[in-house]
């Protein structure tokens, strides 16, 4: 095992590893430690990327649906960049790199989309809300919270299937 890979970041504690192999050798359930832990390291590039492209479009006073469909091109470039370097730093190659972090997070990322923004869009006067209005602030992050608790189970059976930020550590 790259040691080196878990002091980037990509690795988890012993205990998440528990319980992705059996006494028999097979792959069983991740545990929900190790998705969460998935979730939010997706969750983290999601906000930097969403928040910014809601602040970027609102500021300019772009419409609703220019100023979503930045917020989710960044949440996507953040997320995927996030993995991007850990990998890149445990020492894989470009390439190898690219492929791991769009198996790692594509569904995760597009799970968490689809939940934040459905919320967004839902609420009524979140979209038209301003950077300066508690509404444009607490339905994002609120859009969040719920997009993690959606998003959790999903990596769970992603990972305990050997997808998603199982590839991370299979890379490692």
């Amino acid at each position: 095992m790259d040691h080196a890979a878990h002091r980037a970041g990509i690795g988890h504690g012993p205990a998440d590893h528990a319980d992705r192999i059996d006494p028999g050798g097979r792959t069983s359930g991740a545990s929900w430690a190790m998705a969460a832990k998935a979730t939010l390291h997706c969750l983290s590039g999601c906000v930097v990327g969403e928040i910014l492209g809601m602040a970027i479009g609102t500021a300019l006073l772009w419409g609703n649906v220019p100023t979503m469909a930045l917020a989710i091109v960044l949440a996507f470039v953040f997320g995927y960049s996030f993995t991007l370097f850990a990998v890149r730093r445990a020492g894989l190659g470009l390439r190898a790199a690219v492929r791991v972090a769009l198996a790692a997070d594509t569904v995760s990322i597009a799970v968490m989309e689809l939940v934040d923004n459905g919320i967004i869009a839902l609420v009524p006067g979140a979209m038209d809300a301003h950077l300066s209005e508690g509404l444009f602030w607490s339905s994002l992050l609120g859009g969040f919270v719920v997009a993690f608790l959606v998003t959790t189970p999903v990596n769970k059976w992603m990972i305990g299937r050997g997808r998603g930020h199982a590839v991370v550590h299979a890379a490692h």
